[in-house]
């Protein structure tokens, strides 16, 4: 494998892409208060692009940043092919990145499941959130971006019949004192791809055993869609968006707070 120039790639994102990644994410991080001083932060790596960017990123950014946080860089085995896995640690290593892979056994343990892919992200989130309370870290960064969001809202929309957005920062149900951000929350995901080929990287696609039989996705479905309206309305995606910051309650039938429901006929 062709080594990759670590200091260029860098480069990009800080000129070629600096309006595009670098400004939006230092923007999601100020705007949504992702980072507080002395925090330590496990970065969590699949082995895609979009983590990987996130990694990179967020080591310019603590370099440069007024407040100070810490990072660690770990990547999760749920059973990766070993070819896989040797992109992974080649990557990491042309990018001088120190990560740390622990093992689990995702893969087989989901793959005869009804719905695998939300089972899968599931127990990853748990193992992930282990690891970084055993490295003393009190946060975990995913690298989750713009069209996750506004896919994650038509999915609950078209198929679950209900509104919810992919939030930038979550506090943990079940592991104290244990937060989720998500840095790349602004960063389209067109912009993630044009940094890849400009760069001439390669990373790994989704690797699971399930998706790899083609196993029917909603999300698949739910990207298409965005991309056809996008042609119709160039800005279908940012309306897509706002829609979670303009919400009016006068004009809802019903909503849920803190798990309880609430009618519009409550205060009417």
């Amino acid at each position: 494998m062709e080594k990759t120039d670590n200091k260029s790639v860098v480069k990009s994102i800080l000129k070629t892409y600096r309006k595009d990644i670098w400004k939006k994410t230092i923007k999601a991080m100020d705007e949504y208060k992702m980072v507080k001083e002395g925090d330590n932060i496990a970065v969590c790596m699949s082995g895609g692009k979009d983590s990987f960017l996130l990694a990179l990123v967020l080591r310019e950014i603590q370099r440069h940043y007024i407040i100070k946080f810490g990072l660690k860089f770990i990547v999760m085995d749920p059973g990766y092919a070993p070819e896989v896995l040797d992109l992974i640690k080649n990557n990491a290593k042309n990018f001088e990145l120190d990560i740390e892979i622990f093992n689990t056994n995702i893969f087989k343990e989901v793959d005869q499941e009804k719905n695998p892919c939300y089972l899968c992200a599931r127990k990853r989130r748990g193992h992930l959130y282990r690891k970084a309370m055993e490295l003393g870290c009190n946060k975990i960064a995913l690298g989750h971006h713009f069209d996750d969001v506004i896919e994650t809202i038509l999915l609950n929309m078209l198929y679950a019949g209900t509104y919810g957005s992919m939030m930038p920062k979550l506090k943990s149900d079940h592991y104290p004192n244990m937060e989720l951000i998500r840095p790349l929350y602004l960063v389209k995901e067109h912009d993630i791809k044009r940094w890849v080929n400009y760069n001439n990287l390669t990373f790994i696609n989704c690797a699971c055993n399930v998706t790899n039989k083609k196993v029917d996705s909603k999300r698949r479905e739910i990207k298409e869609l965005i991309e056809n309206l996008r042609k119709v309305y160039k800005d279908i995606d940012k309306n897509i968006f706002k829609s979670s910051e303009n919400i009016n309650l006068n004009t809802v039938l019903g909503y849920y707070y803190n798990k309880e429901k609430h009618s519009f006929l409550d205060d009417y």
